[in-house]
C-alpha cells in the first residue's frame, strides 16, 4: 500500500444575494467609495441580513452545493469541520448545526478557530486525519458572518468585512505528488491587543455595560495590524516555495487571504509572481475571514488545471499566520 495523502476533489460556495455597496456605507458612516477603494480595495459586500440565520446556513448551503457538484455519497463523509470566528452559538458547534442539517449520520464534527487563518489550519489538520488512514472522506468548510462582529458606526472597520463560505471535499489518494504537500503555520501569540472583540467570552461575558459601550464588535489597530500581515504572508510564502522548489515559473497560483488589496499585491511581489495568478476576489466580496480562500477557489474552480501548483497564505487575530502549498488534483469544472 502507497502513501496515503489528501486531496481536494470538489469546491463549493454561497454567498448572500444582498449587495452593500460603498455607496450605500457613506449614507451609515463619513466614508466614501474613493477612500475605501485606495486603502483596502472593496467595492462591495455581501451581507446575510435574514433574521435568525447564521454561519451554519451559509455553510450548510456551500456543503449542500459540494455534495451535489461532487455525487459524493452523503453516508460516506467521515468527518465535517467548519473554520469560523463567527460561530452561531457558544456551544453547540456550528460543525454540529450544519451536519444535523445535511443529515450526515456517519460523521463526526467540529469547529477549528484561527481566525482568518481558519481554512489554511484546519485544511493541514484535515488532510493529517486522512493521512493517518482513519478517514477517507472530510468536508472542511470555511465561514464567516462577518457582518455580525462589525460596528457600522466604526468608519475604520465597517468597510472591510462580509458574509460567505466555501466549502471543500477532502479525498484519500495514493496517486503520488497530489494534495496538500507543504505547510508551514505559526502563532505569534501578541495579537491580542491589536485586533479582537473586547466582550462576550469568558473574560468579559455580556452585560448592560458591555452592550451599552459597543464591545461586542471587531476591534482592529488597522496600522500594526496590516504592517504584521504583510510581513508575515509575505515571508511565509517565499518560505514555502524556496523549500519546495517553487519560483516565479512554475507557480501556478497564489491565493492569499482577501484581507486588504495592498497587502496582497506585496504578497505577489516578494514571490516575484504577475498579479494574473493571483486569486483575487476582495473587490466584491470583502473580507470574509475563513471564508476568502475557499471562495477564491470557487469562483476561479473553471481555471484550475490539474497539477497546478497553488500557494494559500493567511493572516489573523492572534497573529496566526502561515502558508499551505498544495498540488492540484484534477481540471476545473
Amino acid at each position: 500500500m502507497g502513501k496515503i495523502n489528501a486531496i481536494i476533489t470538489g469546491i463549493g460556495g454561497y454567498v448572500p444575494d444582498y449587495v452593500l455597496t460603498n455607496e450605500e456605507l457613506s449614507r451609515m458612516v463619513d466614508t466614501n467609495d474613493e477612500w475605501i477603494m485606495t486603502r483596502v480595495g472593496i467595492k462591495e459586500r455581501r451581507i446575510l441580513t435574514e433574521e435568525g440565520l447564521g454561519t451554519s446556513y451559509m455553510a450548510r448551503k456551500a456543503a449542500k452545493q459540494l455534495i451535489k457538484k461532487t455525487g459524493v455519497n452523503p453516508d460516506e463523509i467521515d468527518a465535517l469541520i467548519v473554520a469560523t470566528s463567527t460561530a452561531d452559538y457558544h456551544y453547540p458547534s456550528t460543525a454540529s448545526i450544519v451536519i444535523g442539517k445535511l443529515g450526515l449520520k456517519n460523521a463526526m464534527a467540529f469547529d477549528f478557530w484561527a481566525a482568518c487563518c481558519g481554512f489554511i489550519y484546519s485544511l493541514d489538520v484535515a488532510s493529517s486525519m486522512i493521512q493517518s488512514g482513519r478517514y477517507k472522506k472530510i468536508i472542511l468548510i470555511g465561514a464567516d458572518k462577518m457582518s455580525s462582529a462589525t460596528d457600522y458606526k466604526d468608519r475604520s472597520t465597517c468597510p472591510l468585512f462580509g458574509d460567505g463560505a466555501g466549502a471543500v471535499l477532502l479525498e484519500a489518494t495514493e496517486e503520488e505528488g497530489y494534495g496538500l504537500m507543504d505547510s508551514y503555520l505559526r502563532t505569534d501569540g501578541m495579537g491580542l491587543p491589536f485586533l479582537h472583540m473586547k466582550a462576550g467570552g469568558s473574560v468579559s461575558p455580556a452585560s448592560h455595560f458591555t452592550v451599552d459601550h459597543r464591545m461586542h464588535f471587531t476591534y482592529q489597530e488597522g496600522r500594526t495590524v496590516f504592517r504584521y500581515a504583510v510581513t508575515n504572508m509575505s515571508a511565509d510564502s517565499a518560505l514555502i516555495a524556496e523549500r519546495n522548489g517553487l519560483t516565479t515559473d512554475n507557480i501556478d497560483w497564489v491565493i492569499p487571504h482577501q484581507a486588504n488589496m495592498r497587502i496582497i499585491e506585496a504578497v505577489a511581489k516578494r514571490l516575484e509572481v504577475p498579479m494574473e495568478k493571483v486569486m483575487v476576489n476582495i473587490e466584491h466580496f470583502g473580507n470574509t475571514s475563513a471564508a476568502t480562500i475557499p471562495l477564491a477557489l470557487w469562483e476561479y474552480e473553471p481555471k484550475l488545471r490539474k497539477g497546478a501548483n497553488i500557494i494559500m497564505t493567511a493572516f489573523g487575530a492572534g497573529f496566526v499566520h502561515g502558508a499551505n502549498y498544495v498540488r492540484w488534483a484534477y481540471d476545473g469544472k
